[in-house]
Formats: C-alpha cells, structure tokens, sequence
C-alpha cells in the first residue's frame, strides 16, 4: 500500500510521542508499505521568531510570511524539524531521506491570495512531481517531506501542511492518508468523536458550528484528498500512533474516517 502520514509539530515536540509516530512509520515501512511522511512544525517556528523579537501573526489561520519569516521557516521546518524525525525514523531501524517540497521541484506552488491582506510568501500547491518520492521508495527509504515549496519565481513558500499531505496522497494515488494530530478526532454535537463522517456532512457541521479552529482546514484537506483520488483518510490521534501499522488490515478504529460522498 501506498500511505500518507502527516505528523503535527506537537507530536513531534514531544519526545515520546515523536519516537512512537516514528516506530509506528518504520513498522509500516518494515511490512513493506510505501510511506511518505509530511510534517507540520508552527510551534517550533512561533517560538524561533520569538526569540528572535518577531511576533507571529495570523489570518485566519495562515501565518503571515514576510521575507524574514519564510527565511526562518526555511531553517526549522526544512532544518531542525525534518531533521529530528529524519533521525527518529532511522532510530527506529528504517532508512529515511528528508526533502522539503522545493527539492527537485516535487512540489509547485503559487502564491495564495487573501481578499483582505497580502499573506506574503504564503504558497498553495499548484503542481506536484512523484518521481522523486517513488524513487526514494524504490530503494526502501521513507521520504520525510517539509512543506516549503518553490513558486514560479522560485522563491520558497510556506505550505499549510495539511494542504501539502494531502496534495501529496493525490499526487500519489495514496491507498491511505491519516492525520496524525493532538486532537482525538472529529467531535460532534455531544462531544463524542465520530467515528465515520461523510464528506458531505462536513458543511453541515461547520454550519451549525460544531466543527471550528483548526479542524476546518484539516477536514478541507480531506476532502481535497479524496476528490484527488486517495482512497481512504482518517484523523487519528497522535498519542494512539501505536495502532498504525494496523491500519492496511482495516484494524484502527480510533480517531475518524472521513469518507467519500
């Protein structure tokens, strides 16, 4: 099988969560599934610009990118970030190779435009070229991709991640993409986590405001995917990585299965 594993920042800030995401990643690939790995990592770039006296701004939800902030994304997300989880999948006892999205031009973006402010170098995936991941898996490594991507005037872009996760489960035909992330899954009315939840519900949640914040471009991400030609996604809980390798064989039950209309 083909899959698609996004990994959030938070999962890979903390140190038990990140070695278990990446057994889980390195069991799979072990079984002798193809994985590409995507991985978020705000957190760790809110707290560099910090440090470094640089207040992190947001537009719903987009982190405004000056030329000082994408330079600084750059360094944590293709750098620090990828490089840590590049060394716990190794750790784990399988090869892993770390890419950004402007290696090789796997990843095209544009710039994305907003109707009230110029998010600067903020990308959307315009194009995406596989050869580079497929020949990483022909040689029994797992691609660890950051979401810097190069536009047309080939300056780097930061790509939401969840966009570029999916964007990559189409490119690839992905039997699978899952969304490893701090939440347990998508909640309904009452509070519970739906375990199955059709795409076309999704605007009926978000229009009686039960799903918000951040599930929003996630659950867009989702149907992204499916419509892209990926087969199966699901949300699932970081802290339950464990259960992963179980997911070809239809065993994971936690998090929720978004499904195709």
């Amino acid at each position: 099988m083909k899959l698609v594993v996004k990994i959030g920042g938070a999962a890979i800030a903390d140190e038990a969560t990140l070695r278990k995401c990446a057994r889980s990643v390195a069991e799979l690939a072990g079984l002798g599934h193809q994985v590409l790995v995507v991985h978020g990592g705000g957190a760790a770039l809110t707290r560099l610009l910090g440090r470094l006296g640089k207040p992190a701004q947001f537009v719903d939800g987009l982190r405004v990118t000056d030329a000082e902030t994408r330079d600084a994304a750059l360094m944590v997300l293709a750098g620090i970030v990828n490089k840590k989880l590049v060394a716990a999948i190794l750790a784990a006892g399988r090869p892993a190779v770390g890419l950004c999205g402007g290696d090789g031009a796997a990843f095209k973006a544009r710039r994305k435009t907003h109707p009230e402010r110029d998010l600067g170098f903020v990308g959307e995936v315009e194009s995406a070229d596989t050869r580079w991941i497929e020949t990483l898996w022909s040689a029994g490594a797992v691609p660890v991709m950051s979401t810097m991507a190069l536009g047309p005037d080939f300056e780097y872009y930061n790509v939401n991640a969840d966009s570029m996760a999916s964007a990559a489960a189409a490119a690839c035909q992905a039997d699978a993409l899952v969304f490893l992330t701090d939440v347990p899954g998508v909640k309904g009315a009452d509070g519970a986590v739906i375990p199955s939840l059709p795409a076309s519900r999704v605007a009926e949640l978000v229009k009686a405001g039960v799903v918000k914040g951040g599930m929003l471009p996630k659950l867009q991400a989702c149907q992204d995917a499916l419509r892209g030609g990926a087969r199966r996604v699901r949300i699932l809980p970081s802290a339950r990585a464990e259960v992963l390798p179980g997911l070809p064989q239809g065993a994971v039950k936690d998090g929720t299965e978004v499904l195709a209309s």
